[in-house]
């Protein structure tokens, strides 16, 4: 009896030791690179893009899956250009770029070997992940890649227990380790075919769960992440996982994300979960729509984006802000224009932004801190009543003053930190920017 009580501790001891996730040395150095860069762009592009009524319009307008696959002969983006792409994103101060390879409508940007539906079966016929991968490599922005872990159009994805795709005019009985084959091989030649990802972004699992909020979110199915994710680590092990399921991390994740609002916040009712100890990420639109959507003019202004991106390094997180380009291939010009203006501000102000962490004050009605190992900034974003500014810290201030200008303000040494006198402060522009340099 003692040896069998010892064999099943055994055994529950190298289960445990299965479930623990330890990130390799290139990991751990691409999330300290991950959070440096602190601005990405997110590209919302594919089948869909062609009848305009954003990403979803497969599941909203309840289109049988034969009909649907019919995009097929309309989606053809003539108009895409790598270069264009990845010089809109790197003029704007974005070190990065997320792009949709597989949505809910299971349709495939690449030439994969997995499925016929995808965009070299178009007229296009041409790879853009490839030309996409070089460019951003010449260009020197990292890639990442989201994909679906949900599929509105395969038989064998499990979608009798699924909340969404419920009238694409599946009948098949579904088969999840088909289903699960099939994705281990896109996966596979994501990270074999395009040199090195930075991460892949998954979504859909909210599919499997209750809604957001509910007591309850266990998924209805069992994802098998331990090997999705072990196989990801196995094939590049620098690459970084990410998972839009809305939930605390799981094991083998390497960031953490927050969809359509920034960490701490939830008016989008997506966001109950608290921020972890990963890197973080808020992911949001340039307007109401992540895919394009023809009748969508409710663009977030320069000015909005600029402190979006602000409050974003406030809280430690990164921005990935998303584009829908135009069935055609071009990122809309209402978000190249206000991307290019966001780029002249990060330009001037950008050190107050990559490089840093979260500063010593939480966000506040005001505005937020930043900081890295020689400054704290503090971002003021609305008038403050106060005339005086306390930041807490023991450091050694050298000069306190206005980022951008020859101003300096007077300030006071007191037990664990620094008064600042703001009478008077005038604010300009979407963000005043208080710099406390060190000694």
């Amino acid at each position: 009896m003692k040896n069998y009580f010892l064999f099943i501790l055994c055994l529950l001891v190298l289960s445990a030791q299965a479930q623990t996730y330890i990130p390799s040395k290139e990991n751990v150095k691409a999330r300290t690179s991950f959070q440096d860069n602190k601005f990405g762009m997110f590209i919302h592009w594919g089948a869909f893009s062609a009848l305009g009524d954003g990403e979803w319009v497969m599941n909203n307008k309840e289109i049988n899956k034969d009909d649907y696959k019919k995009l097929s002969k309309v989606f053809n983006p003539v108009d895409f250009d790598a270069a264009k792409w990845v010089s809109t994103a790197k003029n704007a101060g974005m070190k990065y770029i997320v792009l949709i390879t597989r949505h809910h409508d299971g349709f495939s940007n690449w030439d994969t070997k997995q499925s016929d539906w995808k965009i070299t079966n178009t007229h296009y016929k041409q790879d853009p992940l490839k030309l996409l991968a070089a460019e951003c490599k010449k260009q020197g922005i990292k890639l990442g890649f989201y994909y679906s872990l949900l599929d509105w159009t395969r038989d064998d994805y499990p979608y009798e227990t699924g909340r969404t795709g419920k009238k694409s005019g599946r009948t098949a009985k579904s088969n999840y380790d088909s289903y699960f084959k099939f994705m281990k091989g896109q996966l596979t030649e994501l990270l074999t075919n395009y040199g090195d990802i930075s991460c892949i972004w998954f979504d859909g699992h909210w599919d499997q769960t209750n809604p957001e909020g509910s007591k309850d979110r266990s998924s209805r199915i069992d994802w098998k992440y331990n090997e999705i994710y072990s196989l990801i680590h196995k094939l590049q092990p620098a690459c970084m996982i990410g998972n839009n399921h809305h939930l605390d991390p799981i094991a083998g994740e390497d960031f953490q994300m927050f969809e359509q609002d920034l960490p701490g916040q939830n008016s989008s009712g997506l966001s109950f979960q608290t921020a972890s100890a990963l890197p973080l990420e808020s992911c949001i639109t340039m307007n109401d729509s992540w895919g394009f959507k023809i009748n969508d003019r409710n663009y977030k202004s320069y000015e909005n984006i600029i402190q979006t991106l602000v409050g974003a390094a406030g809280r430690n997180s990164n921005l990935l802000l998303n584009v829908g380009p135009l069935a055609n291939g071009e990122i809309q010009a209402e978000c190249r224009d206000t991307l290019a203006l966001v780029g002249k501000w990060v330009k001037k102000y950008g050190a107050s932004i990559y490089g840093t962490r979260g500063g010593p004050l939480s966000p506040q009605l005001w505005g937020v801190t930043t900081q890295d190992a020689k400054h704290v900034y503090v971002h003021l974003m609305k008038q403050r009543s106060q005339s005086g500014l306390f930041i807490p810290g023991n450091f050694k201030v050298k000069k306190v003053g206005i980022m951008g200008t020859v101003s300096s303000l007077p300030f006071s040494i007191r037990q664990n930190g620094v008064l600042i006198d703001t009478k008077g402060l005038s604010l300009t522009g979407p963000d005043t920017i208080i710099a406390i340099d060190f000694q």
